[in-house]
């Protein structure tokens, strides 16, 4: 059974979803999630606090989702096509929620939100670091930091996930997974590393 702050926070994304940040008022949201006044200030300073909280908390489901894509059992090549699927698994699965990570949240929340974001931003780095560091010393990965590396495998995938996001393009953005994993292996992966981590095939 969800509690009174889940569903303030499950209104303010429908909310958000529908009408977009300057438009979502707190009378809607309360509304939504049938909460008083006093349960929403309760749990919430004010309507940015409340979308801060929530891109929070989807950032964090967002990156576990790419965190637990790869594991030390998987190679170069595998890697990466993992993590491109479970952006686009993810995306798609949660749309709602991606759009208002990648497309409706704004660089003017708070600085306590902006803080907690880099925290929530170098775990992921230091996640996938985990898998793309052994990689990385034996040569089967080409050498790059870990933003450019992220930035190959991803930025190409969100350009197609953006467009469907914001309904410019209806078609499903995994239909380009395969083209995507190519351009990406070929990026970042060293000619003739092997399918798996280790060396085996």
């Amino acid at each position: 059974m969800s509690t009174a702050r889940e569903d303030l926070l499950a209104a303010g994304l429908a909310v958000f979803d529908r009408d977009g940040f300057e438009g979502a008022t707190v009378a809607e949201i309360r509304s939504r999630a049938r909460a008083s006044n006093g349960s929403f200030f309760h749990f919430f300073t004010s309507k940015k606090q409340l979308a801060g909280t929530l891109f929070l908390e989807i950032l964090q489901t967002y990156h576990a989702a790419i965190i637990t894509a790869v594991n030390d059992t998987h190679g170069a090549g595998e890697g990466v096509a993992r993590l491109i699927r479970a952006h686009l698994d993810w995306v798609v699965t949660f749309r709602r929620e991606a759009r208002f990570l990648f497309e409706i949240s704004r660089s003017e929340w708070s600085e306590e939100v902006r803080g907690a974001q880099r925290t929530e931003n170098s775990r992921l780095t230091d996640g996938i670091e985990r898998w793309r560091a052994p990689l990385l010393a034996r040569g089967e990965l080409l050498p790059m930091s870990a933003t450019l590396f992220f930035s190959q495998i991803i930025g190409p995938a969100q350009i197609f996930c953006r467009a469907y996001l914001s309904g410019r393009h209806h078609g499903d953005p995994r239909e380009q997974v395969e083209t995507l994993i190519a351009c990406a292996i070929r990026a970042v992966v060293a000619p003739g590393a092997p399918e798996r981590a280790g060396g085996t095939s």
